[in-house]
């Protein structure tokens, strides 16, 4: 019989991707109200998905990834994306914007090995958590850098992308270094 192993925790991440300031410092405040501090924060780049988000998100849109501080388990990845679900339909309530989705949340998270992110759509490569949530390994570090797949969405081949998650990994090792948390093989 296998013995269970320990679980490495995590960083949390979270895409915010809107075209409106206001929405982004809204995101911001619920995910440190909710999550904890933000660690670390990609800067501002232009989310042009060529036209699909363009019907419900508008044009002039903005991605910044954020990381969340306390380190946390893995396990709750469903329960993070149906949280942001609810957030963005919260922020679209009450906000007075035009678009049928002026914010976008995407959480996910980054493992010494990996950037996971959680998705409502099923396709070949993603694995299925519960409640209509499913898994993707977007990224996967292997010889020293950042690697895409063939699924992998363009914002997320960037060098930005990478090395914000670098820094995730570097203080994520760090942590596991400091508090004897390492998985033995």
């Amino acid at each position: 019989m296998s013995e269970l192993r320990l679980i490495e925790p995590v960083i949390r991440i979270c895409a915010v991707i809107t075209r409106y300031p206001e929405a982004h410092q809204w995101a911001i405040e619920r995910l440190t109200q909710r999550w904890g501090s933000a660690a670390e924060t990609s800067i501002a780049t232009a989310f042009d998905v060529r036209g699909f988000y363009r019907e419900s998100m508008g044009d002039g849109l903005t991605k910044v990834l954020v990381a969340m501080e306390p380190m946390t388990d893995p396990a709750g990845l469903a329960d993070w994306k149906t949280l942001t679900n609810q957030w963005e339909a919260e922020y679209t309530s009450e906000s007075d914007h035009p678009e049928d989705r002026p914010l976008n949340l995407d959480p996910g998270y980054i493992t010494q090995a990996k950037l996971v992110l959680a998705t409502i759509k099923d396709r070949d490569h993603r694995l299925y958590l519960r409640e209509g949530i499913f898994a993707e390994v977007t990224l996967n570090y292997m010889g020293g850098k950042w690697i895409h797949h063939r699924w992998t969405y363009p914002d997320y081949r960037t060098d930005e992308v990478a090395e914000f998650a670098m820094q995730c990994r570097l203080r994520l090792r760090k942590h596991l270094q400091e508090t004897g948390q390492f998985r033995r093989a």
